[in-house]
């Protein structure tokens, strides 16, 4: 008898999206990301993370945009490849559909969205944004492995805040260092001493001091920082307020 070969292999790529909004309870910043519908077999209507098959003429970096922009309007300038994920069994339709072995391969990217580019993001009849730590009650299972894929983007980014200036891709490019404070908030949803974050941060050199003030405040202008080129060394012991 024919021994069975290989499985097919298929590539995709899937793309979670961070950025901050107001929380629409407390109106926190917090962590909001997109989704969209599934409008066929398999989990049809089922929300999933934006992503499709890779077309064989683009790269990788080059389909995770289009597909951000074709489905949110999105292109951030923050875009990172996060992980693959690769489950013999994540994609069960995909053999069903060939007839024949499949095992789909998802290179997962993620991207840090700044408030100006936040504000070309649309929502379609298929696309919604939720609260990424609301996603179970809001949106539900999600499809796929995709609720795995978050959880896991979630903890990446919560860890790598810790060592890395990564907050500040969510940044203009100058801020009051109360703004970088509410972006570690955001991300780590929860709130941190003021004063130990300030030092902590001055001390690390993650920010210079550009010299200018903000306008338009009603009383003594903060300062304006923006992210300092040397940033090689970087910890942050986060204290809670």
């Amino acid at each position: 008898m024919p021994t069975e070969g290989p499985p097919a292999l298929e590539l995709a790529v899937s793309s979670v999206v961070f950025a901050l909004r107001p929380h629409p309870e407390t109106g926190e910043l917090t962590l909001w990301l997109p989704l969209v519908r599934r409008i066929r077999e398999p989990f049809e209507g089922r929300w999933a993370l934006p992503g499709g098959p890779l077309d064989p003429h683009q790269d990788l970096v080059e389909s995770a945009r289009s597909t951000l922009q074709r489905t949110t309007g999105l292109t951030p300038r923050h875009l990172e490849q996060l992980y693959a994920f690769g489950d013999a069994d994540r994609s069960p339709a995909a053999q069903a559909q060939t007839g024949s072995p499949t095992r789909v391969v998802s290179i997962v990217y993620w991207a840090l969205v700044r408030q100006d580019e936040d504000a070309a993001a649309v929502d379609g009849e298929n696309v919604e944004w939720f609260p990424a730590d609301d996603i179970a009650e809001e949106a539900g299972p999600l499809a796929f492995d995709h609720d795995v894929i978050l959880a896991y983007a979630l903890r990446r980014l919560r860890a790598k805040v810790a060592y890395s200036p990564i907050a500040h891709a969510f940044l203009p490019e100058r801020f009051p260092l109360a703004q970088l404070r509410q972006v570690y908030e955001a991300i780590l949803n929860r709130a941190l001493d003021p004063s130990n974050f300030r030092r902590q941060i001055l001390a690390q050199g993650a920010v210079e001091d550009t010299g200018e003030r903000m306008t338009g405040t009603a009383h003594r202008p903060p300062k304006l920082y923006r992210s300092s080129p040397d940033r090689s060394r970087y910890t942050l012991t986060i204290q809670e307020n």
